[in-house]
């Protein structure tokens, strides 16, 4: 494995935009190389065997273009496919999914009452409490599908009246009563932060999944020797199906626009 090698990241469409963007602001040496299966999208209405077929392929093809480390930048992908990816993979490359870090950093620190909003497949298959309880059985935990949230976004319905409305809806649910801790465990999230944040009116700390996946991330580089001293590369961005409207809205997730290549998935085998 060599520094120059680029850092690959997977998503099932253009959420894992943030967590490259999230990853490239901490390490902005280093080059990307995403791939957005935008042909299966979204994998949250996927069965967990199509969505490991996807996850498996993605990353055989992310490694065969020369991955040094492989980020899994998506939470439906990360609940059904980071452990088989991990173990599949162990002593060839590292994996890291968007969960697992996450988990560390709560149980790291003395949160008396978690909440935790993403898509309906997040919230149902129950990762996150599982994984909780695993590690700090004590912990309080509150979970809620949030579902109108990651397609407003998509919209780009957010920062408006119209957007706070609806978040402010969901977070007043009576579940969360009493959090200090919300965890917006979906990498559309990000973009809504300071709605969240405004709500709170800053007494929550709001866990942000992708700036804790991207320390994750770095952590394995530096312990592998493998980070980047200066910017060389140019970052690639992959998707199975090409459209206008997904070449657009990447700067809404990513912060800019970027030139995107079709590889249909199956010339990706």
């Amino acid at each position: 494995m060599k520094k120059t090698q680029p850092i690959g990241i997977f998503d099932s469409g253009i959420g894992g935009l943030t967590v490259a963007k999230a990853i490239s602001a901490l390490l902005p040496n280093e080059t990307l190389m995403y791939f957005g299966d935008t042909i299966h999208m979204p994998y949250g209405e996927r069965s967990a065997e199509q969505i490991l077929f996807y996850a498996v392929n993605i990353t055989e093809f992310l490694i065969q273009k020369g991955a040094k480390i492989i980020v899994i930048a998506c939470n439906s992908a990360s609940s059904v496919a980071y452990q088989f990816l991990k173990k599949k993979y162990e002593g060839q490359i590292d994996v890291i999914g968007v969960i697992s870090p996450v988990v560390d950093y709560i149980t790291a620190h003395d949160f008396k009452k978690v909440g935790i909003i993403g898509t309906k497949a997040t919230i149902a298959s129950k990762n996150y409490e599982t994984l909780l309880h695993q590690q700090k059985p004590a912990q309080k935990v509150c979970s809620m599908a949030t579902p109108l949230l990651a397609p407003m976004i998509e919209e780009g319905y957010f920062n408006n009246s119209i957007s706070q409305t609806i978040i402010n809806s969901y977070l007043s649910n009576w579940r969360f009563k009493n959090v200090d801790a919300m965890v917006l465990a979906c990498t559309h999230y990000p973009l809504i932060k300071k709605e969240i944040l405004r709500f709170y009116h800053k007494h929550v700390e709001v866990i942000d999944t992708t700036e804790i996946v991207a320390q994750a991330v770095k952590s394995s580089l530096a312990n592998q020797k493998l980070m980047m001293p200066s910017k060389k590369g140019k970052d690639h961005f992959y998707v199975s199906r090409y459209t206008d409207s997904f070449e657009k809205t990447t700067k809404i997730f990513y912060g800019k626009l970027v030139v995107i290549e079709e590889v249909p998935f199956e010339k990706i085998f």
